[in-house]
């Protein structure tokens, strides 16, 4: 394996002090004009065609509830609430597990270990489909259930759980799709999934019409369409990963060898599920308290601007977050700590200034995004009071992304799980219920509480990515890769 051929080691910040002697590495000669400006180069490479992919594939609910919210208020309230209960028990468990292949891939892939991509995400796909069984239970029997238990409308809940029902077949599609989206993100093949997820979406116009509106099935079409769509598009990336010279070194075919080493994947999926799950749970739990508050109505729907616009936005940086793994993976994969730094002070810097540029034209927008989403004067007015908020918010959120992408590309979702869990359930949510309902904020104190969560998070990643000792993760990654490996004429 090539390695840098460097004497100074690694143990040392990421960030030093100009001119220090001994054994690190003045900061100005790692920021070399030519490096840096590559490196930026190969991180938007990534990123720009990741952010489509990402918002494309929003694009798939959104579509689905603009056909469903034109068969009433009932069924645009029952869709919304199934959509949002898919999110938070199925498809942020699946997306958190499949972000193991980040490091396992990602690894592999620096290392010139190609074969190991291919029995990575077969033994990925594997346990996905296996979790799914019990989630997919879940959706067929207990949905309302559950939506009653936690203090919903018994009508719309059980209507709710009928359009679960018809989306179980996209909760099989969606495992698959995450671990091929990684398989390729982690070869750096961004291209493709763009076109695919473009298709697509474009096909789920006429997917959606003809089950909504042709078909009976109203609401439950969009459902079911949801779900064909997902589908096409796996079957769109498993054709490239077939015929696609890109792949040729990778493709491997089945092997049975991704039966085995199982907890070894486990122990990287579980922890990633955590990071994931724990974030993703804390807005969805934010949304709810709003309904608690006085007028819940006016709350609950500028909340749901707030959150629909923070997840649009936050599609940037998770593009970057994306990136950055892959960069951080591949480069200690193939022994390169020296370059790995770079990669993590480059993507830092565009987060901070994509944070910032969004951030002032959210504030700019602020009188009129409100009415992107209703015409009521009090909602608008009060959309343009938690702009600012939802700007700092966006910015943080734009910095944890990274980090966090930082941590999957060294292997290190158990820490980054430690630290989710005390950012947003001993700090954010105390904090949101404490400004909130005893301070009376009300609504700001709900997002200002998850702001005093990203700053912890933030904070935390950040002392810890500073004081990573890059020749270690090397070192680790290197041995993560070759504990795993199985030699090429085993596979077939």
């Amino acid at each position: 394996m090539d390695r840098e051929d460097e004497k100074p080691t690694l143990r040392s910040p990421l960030i030093q002090k100009c001119g220090q002697d001994g054994g690190g590495i003045s900061m100005e000669k790692v920021l070399q004009r030519e490096k840096v400006v590559v490196e930026v180069k190969k991180q938007l490479w990534l990123a720009g065609p990741l952010i489509s992919v990402s918002l494309l594939q929003q694009c798939l609910e959104v579509i689905s509830l603009m056909f469903v919210g034109h068969l009433g208020e009932l069924s645009l309230s029952a869709a919304s609430m199934a959509t949002s209960f898919a999110s938070v028990t199925g498809f942020s468990l699946l997306m958190g597990m499949a972000s193991a292949l980040d490091t396992l891939c990602g690894q592999s892939h620096g290392a010139k270990q190609y074969h190991m991509l291919s029995i990575h995400m077969q033994r990925a796909m594997l346990i996905l489909l296996l979790v799914s069984v019990p989630l997919a239970i879940i959706w067929a029997s207990y949905t309302g259930t559950i939506l009653m238990a936690v203090g919903q409308d018994p009508e719309i809940s059980q209507e709710a759980g009928l359009y679960a029902r018809f989306m179980i077949p996209s909760l099989f599609a969606y495992g698959l799709l995450q671990c091929l989206v990684r398989f390729l993100q982690t070869q750096n093949i961004v291209f493709p999934m763009m076109l695919s997820s473009g298709i697509t979406t474009l096909l789920h116009f006429l997917v959606c019409w003809l089950l909504v509106f042709k078909s009976g099935l109203e609401s439950k079409g969009a459902a079911l369409a949801n779900s064909i769509s997902y589908w096409i598009n796996v079957l769109l990336l498993a054709l490239y990963v077939k015929f696609s010279s890109s792949c040729s070194k990778t493709r491997t075919g089945f092997s049975k060898e991704a039966l085995h080493n199982i907890p070894s994947f486990l122990r990287l999926a579980i922890p990633s599920a955590v990071m994931v799950c724990l974030e993703m749970w804390s807005f969805e739990l934010m949304v709810l308290l709003s309904g608690l508050l006085p007028n819940p109505k006016l709350e609950t729907s500028v909340l749901s601007v707030c959150l629909n616009t923070a997840t649009t936005v936050w599609m940037i940086p998770f593009g970057l977050s994306g990136a950055v793994s892959t960069r951080i993976s591949n480069e200690l994969g193939a022994g390169h700590p020296r370059a790995a730094r770079l990669v993590v002070f480059v993507v830092l810097v565009m987060a901070i200034t994509e944070g910032t540029f969004i951030g002032l034209l959210m504030i700019l927008i602020r009188n009129i995004w409100g009415y992107a989403y209703s015409n009521e004067i009090e909602v608008v007015r009060y959309a343009a009071a938690m702009m600012p908020i939802l700007a700092l918010s966006n910015f943080l959120d734009g910095m944890q992304c990274v980090l966090s992408g930082t941590a999957r590309g060294c292997g290190r979702q158990k820490i980054g799980a430690f630290v989710n869990l005390g950012s947003y359930y001993l700090v954010g949510i105390p904090s949101a219920i404490l400004l909130a309902f005893v301070f009376h904020i009300g609504g700001k104190g709900l997002w200002l509480g998850i702001i005093c969560a990203l700053i912890v998070q933030v904070l935390s990643l950040l002392i810890i990515t500073l004081r990573t000792n890059w020749e270690d993760e090397a070192k680790k990654a290197t041995d993560r890769v070759y504990d795993a490996i199985i030699p090429v004429e085993t596979v077939h």
